[in-house]
Parts: structure tokens; sequence; C-alpha cells
């Protein structure tokens, strides 16, 4: 399985929109079909250059599918959010293997 990782700092001027954004939108992107979950979150440090940091995590089955949806849907969804947040928002993608999972067993 691959993880599509989006980190994206936003302005404090447009926080309020993106967030309302970014909760509409995620479920456009999990309506292609090329990936099995998502997962929101806030980066909980301060950064030096200001406002507030998310990272949203799209879980892929395969590296195929990840490369389908970069084909067939992401420009269209980078256009968006460029056309709507311009330079008041800096994001940067990473693509992570996933190896493995543990978790606590209780008794």
């Amino acid at each position: 399985m691959i993880i599509y990782n989006i980190t994206a700092n936003i302005e404090d001027s447009i926080h309020d929109d993106w967030l309302e954004w970014i909760q509409q939108h995620i479920p456009k992107v999990l309506a292609t079909g090329f990936f099995m979950k998502a997962t929101f979150t806030k980066v909980l440090v301060e950064e030096s250059m200001g406002g507030l940091t998310y990272s949203i995590q799209y879980l892929a089955p395969s590296k195929e599918a990840l490369e389908s949806y970069y084909q067939q849907h992401a420009a269209h969804f980078q256009a968006e959010e460029s056309k709507r947040f311009a330079d008041k928002m800096l994001a940067f993608r990473t693509e992570l293997e996933w190896i493995d999972e543990y978790t606590v067993t209780t008794h």
C-alpha cells in the first residue's frame, strides 16, 4: 500500500475558509476510487512562518492506483486549490510505502 501525504501550511487569514473547503474536498478525492481511506490531522508544532499546518494522508492500494490518480485527477484538484487559495498556503506532497502496522493488544 502507498500513502499519499499532503502537508499544508495555511495562513491565518484563510484558515476557516480552507478548513471548510478541505473537509468537502477530501470526500471528492476519495470518490475518485483510487484510495481506500483518508486521515486528516493537525500538525502540533508552532511554525516559524506562522499559520497552521495540517496533513492529509490518502491510502492507495498500490503505486499503480496512485499513478492513475495523478494522471486522471491530480492536476484538476491542485489547480482548484491553487486558484482558490493562491499564495496563502504552502503545500508539499510525499509518497510513503506502507511497510507494517503494529497495535497494542490488551489482555
